[in-house]
């Protein structure tokens, strides 16, 4: 008898330990609580406990016309969202982190700098944008920005330039980073 209740203890021990979500995990398939197959009807559930923002029919020029912002209760912005559609049925094509809490497992935040994420991930390629220099790291479904005003000018004023990597000085902070999915 105190073998059966021993293994129905254990057992149920073991049934109550669950692994917790890390509400700032960040990583190829998920950022926070948001998967890439989470649907736009579902952040009203997932975000319970903060503020979700839908951009209006005339935000269209502003966030986007899809844009879902994502507030901390207390205004932390957290994240914006891009749907594929606008339609609550959606997944989430782009997720904009906003917060510096989310890291990925090998440390890298939206404050990191270029050599801490250049030294973490491969980047795959790099795009010569009108005022900024697209950073793609392909193995991880993210990008950032850096703002052109720190790259060579003969890259800085000529958007058909190819980038190299060795052109963005390694303290060099993203401007934005997204998640695509």
């Amino acid at each position: 008898m105190k073998r059966i209740f021993l293994l129905v203890l254990i057992v149920v021990v073991f049934a109550s330990c669950k692994d917790e979500q890390d509400p700032f995990e960040w990583n190829k398939d998920r950022v926070g609580m948001l998967t890439k197959d989470t649907q736009v009807y579902q952040l009203d559930s997932l975000y319970a406990n903060d503020s979700i923002v839908k951009a209006s029919n005339d935000a269209e020029f502003t966030s986007g016309q899809n844009a879902i912002e994502i507030f901390e209760k207390g205004g932390k912005h957290l994240l914006t969202l891009t749907p594929y559609k606008k339609d609550s049925t959606s997944t989430i094509e782009n997720v904009r982190v906003r917060d510096e809490r989310f890291t990925t497992a090998k440390g890298v935040n939206i404050n990191s700098d270029f050599k801490t994420i250049n030294e973490a991930y491969k980047i795959g390629s790099i795009d010569n944008m009108i005022n900024s220099a697209v950073v793609w790291v392909n193995e991880e479904n993210f990008y950032f920005t850096i703002k052109n005003d720190v790259l060579p000018s003969e890259v800085k004023f000529d958007i058909a330039a190819p980038i190299d990597k060795t052109m963005i000085p390694d303290t060099a902070k993203p401007e934005f980073v997204f998640i695509s999915w």
